[in-house]
């Protein structure tokens, strides 16, 4: 199964993504076969300016979006070529995207590959505010309900209860029943992945866990949710203030922590790492990584982007 391919979906046209790909491709070679759903023009329009010769085969797809027939190339980059006007504008950007994304969903349902990787996409374009980001896009395409966005590192990992919601309306999702279901997405993410139970801390919604409102979530609903979480045995406490959890002596203890919303937890995670990070979407029935950094469209061509996290991706990835 480590062997099956990872199929990588390129993104936004206008974006880091190529030259950190191909970054990712000079800096070591995987055991899997890399397939890359993409503009061929785009791809060698980028690696000419990075001077960079691509080994590429090129696979065909029949009527069903199978690739079955084609075979893969460890040694080179196994491209789906897919049409992009020339002239770039939200239209063309939005079909082109969502054309990348339904090849790559038709080959993980027809058994192809599991292990998916998406380039960073313009949010506010492609999903036109129908949804929160990304990881529900494919979560609703998959009809998966149940799911949670995690922001892995080898020394410490975070997630989110509430994701890209504005901070106004944080508040009304943070009930029982969305920290349950994300503890336990948690838990079972690394039993199955890391063969382990995870320690998660969970912090305070309020600044200190504490509230001059008569209602306190952190009294009423986080430390209830917490107790019942422990007596299904799984290891997890708090709740923990946010200033303080991310301290040296504190974080050592835990290898997740789950925060009530994005930047609590994204904002000190991102200082102590960079771009040594990946982000991932629990709950899938296959997995969905994807380099920590948006597309950046102000470094395209400068060759000074980073590749570390798409270099993590892969490594997870390939050893999965």
């Amino acid at each position: 199964m480590k062997n099956k391919p990872i199929i990588l979906v390129s993104g936004e046209p206008n974006s880091v993504f190529i030259e950190i790909f191909i970054k990712a491709l000079k800096f070591k070679k995987y055991k899997s076969p890399l397939i890359l759903i993409c503009n061929k023009e785009i791809l060698l329009k980028q690696s000419k300016i990075l001077g960079y010769n691509l080994k590429i085969n090129i696979l065909n797809l029949n009527n069903k979006n199978s690739i079955i027939n084609n075979v893969l190339d460890k040694k080179k980059i196994n491209l789906i070529d897919v049409k992009f006007e020339k002239k770039s504008n939200k239209i063309n950007n939005h079909k082109y995207i969502k054309n990348c994304f339904k090849i790559a969903f038709d080959l993980i349902k027809n058994g192809t590959g599991y292990k998916l990787i998406n380039g960073p996409i313009n949010k506010e374009v492609f999903l036109k505010k129908k949804f929160l980001g990304i990881t529900e896009y494919i979560a609703d395409h998959f009809k998966v309900k149940k799911f949670g966005m995690f922001i892995f590192n080898k020394k410490l990992s975070v997630s989110l209860v509430t994701t890209h919601l504005p901070l106004s309306l944080v508040s009304k999702e943070i009930t029982k029943k969305n920290i349950l279901k994300k503890i336990k997405l948690i838990n079972n993410f690394y039993r199955k992945n890391f063969k382990k139970k995870p320690k998660i801390a969970i912090t305070g919604l309020n600044p200190h866990c504490e509230s001059i409102l008569k209602f306190n979530e952190d009294e009423k609903i986080i430390t209830p949710a917490i107790k019942l979480s422990k007596k299904k045995g799984i290891f997890v406490s708090g709740p923990y203030p946010a200033d303080t959890i991310f301290l040296k002596q504190n974080r050592v203890k835990f290898d997740v922590i789950l925060g009530m919303y994005h930047d609590q937890v994204l904002t000190p995670f991102k200082t102590l790492y960079e771009y040594d990070a990946i982000n991932i979407t629990m709950g899938l029935p296959f997995l969905r990584v994807s380099p920590d950094h948006g597309p950046n469209e102000k470094m395209i061509n400068k060759n000074l982007s980073n590749p570390q996290s798409l270099i993590r991706a892969l490594e997870f990835l390939d050893k999965s």
